[in-house]
């Protein structure tokens, strides 16, 4: 996908997400989301208390941007639907700051000095609960605030059984499932997935060394193996579960909604079809040699 964005810069998706905030919310200014992106952008760069700069090859800060600006549109095409119970803005910018803090747990601190943040990949989750819960009190987040937010992180591990969470209230179990599907379609929707499957396995590898997992017991045991599987992981597993567990919140990003292109699903499909053509194509040669 073609991103009408510069992904790759936290004050570009910053100003998007404050005109998706405006266009919203319209007499509301912006209290909490504006300095979450600036303090995220600091602790990926390495400018933030004792965190070394991101070092995974596949979750870095691009990645959080995207599913960031894909959370704010998911939100925002639900609140043009006029679907009820409507997300105010004090809720809109707790669901920004869970978005972008979601993978924080791959960052390291200076004193870490063994491989990658990618060893973390099994607790990323976990850490990055642990990361919110002790910055954003000091931006005036509240205990009850703080609990949605921890909530949303959590729906982001795809071993999470969300019907299981507790949410104080049902705008918050929908914060969570939207930055839940942000997650999964702002990665498989970047216009160079394939690409980025060896980073992704690269990922992979160093955790399930980390962890001790045996050779055997192992997801994905090379990057052939992760392409290979990509087309069935998304028609078998995601779509499943975006259109169940996560209370199909990817129709809102549909515009017009509900029948105009929804580029984030077409970018998807069409990044299956070129990984299948590529598996297709690797066959070949091997039948040939």
């Amino acid at each position: 996908m073609s991103h009408p964005i510069d992904t790759k810069r936290a004050f570009t998706v910053a100003e998007a997400t404050l005109a998706v905030f405006r266009r919203m919310f319209p007499r509301m200014e912006p209290g909490l989301f504006v300095r979450v992106f600036a303090d995220v952008d600091a602790m990926f760069a390495g400018r933030y208390l004792d965190y070394q700069p991101i070092d995974t090859p596949y979750h870095d800060l691009e990645h959080t941007l995207q599913v960031t600006f894909c959370f704010a549109e998911i939100i925002e095409g639900r609140h043009l639907a006029g679907i009820e119970p409507r997300m105010d803005a004090r809720q809109f910018e707790l669901g920004i700051a869970a978005a972008l803090l979601h993978d924080t747990g791959y960052l390291k601190l200076r004193s870490d000095q063994t491989g990658t943040g990618a060893k973390y990949t099994f607790t990323h989750v976990l850490r990055s609960c642990a990361v919110a819960s002790s910055y954003l009190p000091t931006l005036g987040v509240s205990l009850d605030e703080l609990d949605g937010v921890l909530g949303a992180i959590r729906c982001t591990n795809p071993t999470t059984a969300i019907r299981r969470l507790h949410f104080q209230n049902p705008v918050e179990g929908i914060m969570g499932c939207a930055v839940a599907t942000a997650d999964y379609l702002g990665q498989m929707a970047a216009p160079n997935y394939l690409g980025d499957l060896p980073n992704l396995f690269a990922e992979f590898e160093e955790s399930d060394n980390f962890a001790g997992v045996p050779m055997d017991q192992r997801v994905y045991r090379s990057v052939e193996e992760l392409t290979a599987k990509t087309p069935s992981f998304w028609k078998s597993a995601v779509l499943p579960k975006l259109d169940n567990e996560l209370i199909g919140l990817y129709r809102f990003l549909a515009r017009p909604y509900p029948s105009g292109r929804n580029r984030y699903i077409d970018s998807v499909n069409q990044n299956i079809t070129i990984i299948e053509a590529a598996v297709a194509a690797n066959a070949a040669r091997r039948s040939a040699s």
